[in-house]
């Protein structure tokens, strides 16, 4: 009998994996994404919204991005949230959209943005360890409870590191994709 927290840690392994995918979608290459912007935060009559909920983005070619607001008055809010984000690119209003420009990456710059990319890594690997060690936690209380017997603790937290392996495994493939899409030129 396989105890229920082992269950339940790879489905949240997953999803740390998945929080990593999503931020590695904001980190800039040389090519437009409109994942770049999509999750910039813009100031909508006092209330913080995204800005994917404010307005249609799409990229008509590979460096630049076009943000058509569904109300024209958020054109200078979205202006201004663009300006305040770290996303490193000037928006241009003329009137009914914002265009975003997004220049080729120097040398230097890429190399900035790989770090960040292992930094990244480094954050959604700690966070699988810890959920490796809450689940273990878990099965030590429940040999200490008599609900596992030693035989099945020692087999569930050696699946359970299997799972961690794999997680581990799965980030660093995933970054090691993210870093080189960014080193490509």
């Amino acid at each position: 009998m396989t105890h229920s927290a082992l269950g339940e840690v790879e489905p949240r392994m997953q999803r740390a994996l998945e929080a990593m995918e999503r931020d590695f979608g904001g980190v800039r290459t040389g090519r437009a994404s409109t994942a770049i912007v999509e999750r910039i935060t813009v100031d909508y009559y006092g209330v913080p919204t995204p800005l994917n909920q404010l307005a249609g983005i799409s990229t008509p070619d590979a460096h630049l991005i076009v943000i058509q607001p569904w109300d024209r008055s958020a054109l200078p809010a979205i202006e201004k949230a663009i300006t305040r984000s770290d996303v490193g690119l000037t928006p241009n209003v003329d009137g009914t959209v914002v265009r975003l420009n997004v220049p080729p990456l120097s040398e230097e710059r890429r190399h900035d943005l790989v770090r960040q990319v292992r930094r990244r890594m480094e954050e959604a690997k700690v966070e699988i360890r810890n959920f490796r060690r809450d689940t273990a936690d878990q099965l030590k209380k429940a040999l200490h409870s008599h609900e596992l017997s030693e035989d099945e603790e020692r087999r569930d937290l050696d699946a359970l590191q299997r799972i961690t392996d794999r997680f581990v495994d799965q980030v660093d493939v995933r970054g090691e994709r993210k870093e080189a899409e960014v080193m490509e030129v």
